[in-house]
């Protein structure tokens, strides 16, 4: 198996991976735990043993210059294809080799936005987000930010959490070719799920990304014409889609292959506490050179642990506290995670650890984005 590797030894699990043939009930359920996310345990335990890390976090000056130029690079090429068919390869493989590694740098950019880590005050890192968006061509930033908040507040929270699949997905995804289209589409998945699942108070800076990135649209489509447009959003597509830079979508929370641990046969509606024995990691990070594209998000745990330190400093972190991350179960490559994902019968949408959650939490996302 070669995606996952281990770099000490790990603890063995004795059973036996499900055939595919086995019953649904064997097959399709999540690790369901009520033990608590494991970076804040984890983050307590390096402060305590490398406080010098605070000295990592806090804004990067850099990254703004940076994402300026992939925005220019974006609409450079967008004008350069203005008069090219979007139906040739040569539109294509603009979009695939540079729109899309582009565009998800774009999406990454936004995440680090999310963090404040461009800027000192969040509003201008809100503000910066909105002109960061604006070659992926519908207005994204503004909602990312608060979804990803939860995210990283109730990480596996079954209301909270909309990086986790529903039982929707699950069941109808279950096989080769539903995960072959949950990969090929999985830009949609992340873009809409949240909307069926947590509603998000709609602010002044939602408005504010709907209306520039309309009014930016219309202006380039009425002096560049439509192909422009749409290679931006080919780029976003394609993004997520079957290209090496979306394999971090699944490889950062997904427990895949040796990772996942057969469960018994449980109801659907039984919240089982998995014990920690058998619970696996539920966060994985990839320390290859598609990171050079990517802000560093392939250091994932780091970023869990610490998501107050910008992508510049993650490897140093790692570095200091490598007693703490080099165990860790780590991803090798993010093509070979979007092959496992659809071909490997044991890789499955079920493949996530869950919290039982409770929609009384719907109060605390209030106040999650106040600007």
């Amino acid at each position: 198996m070669a995606n996952i590797t281990h770099r000490v030894s790990q603890q063995t699990y004795e059973v036996e991976t499900p055939p595919a043939d086995a019953s649904i009930e064997t097959l399709s359920e999540y690790y369901w735990t009520k033990e608590a996310e494991p970076h804040a345990a984890r983050r307590k335990e390096i402060l305590a043993k490398h406080p010098e890390v605070t000295k990592l976090t806090g804004h990067e000056p850099l990254t703004k210059w940076l994402v300026a130029m992939v925005v220019v690079l974006q609409f450079s090429v967008a004008y350069y294809l203005r008069e090219t068919n979007p139906f040739t390869l040569k539109f294509f493989a603009l979009a695939y080799v540079i729109g899309a590694t582009s565009n998800q740098a774009i999406f990454l950019a936004i995440h680090e936005l999310s963090h404040n880590l461009l800027f000192k005050k969040p509003l201008a890192n809100k503000l910066f987000a909105i002109f960061t968006n604006f070659p992926i061509g519908i207005p994204y930033s503004a909602s990312f930010t608060p979804y990803h908040q939860l995210h990283h507040k109730f990480q596996g929270d079954e209301y909270l959490d909309t990086d986790l699949p529903t039982r929707f997905e699950s069941i109808v995804l279950l096989n080769v070719l539903g995960k072959v289209f949950f990969a090929t589409f999985q830009i949609l998945f992340y873009a809409l799920r949240p909307m069926f699942i947590t509603n998000i108070r709609f602010t002044y800076i939602h408005l504010l990304n709907v209306v520039a990135q309309i009014l930016l649209d219309l202006a380039m489509v009425k002096m560049w014409g439509w192909n422009s447009f749409f290679y931006f959003i080919m780029s976003s597509f394609l993004a997520g889609s079957l290209h090496p830079c979306a394999g971090h979508f699944i490889s950062e929370h997904y427990v895949l292959n040796k990772n996942n641990v057969p469960r018994r046969s449980i109801s659907a509606t039984e919240k089982e506490n998995v014990s920690p024995q058998l619970l696996p990691a539920e966060t994985y990070s990839y320390y290859g050179s598609l990171n050079l594209v990517t802000w560093n998000v392939g250091y994932h745990n780091e970023h869990h642990d610490f998501p107050f330190i910008a992508w510049t400093k993650l490897p140093e972190l790692k570095r200091i506290a490598s007693e703490f991350y080099d165990p860790l179960p780590q991803v090798d490559s993010w093509c070979r995670v979007l092959w496992d994902f659809c071909f490997d019968d044991v890789n499955t949408l079920w493949c996530r650890v869950k919290r039982p959650g409770s929609e009384r939490h719907g109060s605390r996302i209030r106040g999650l984005d106040k600007n």
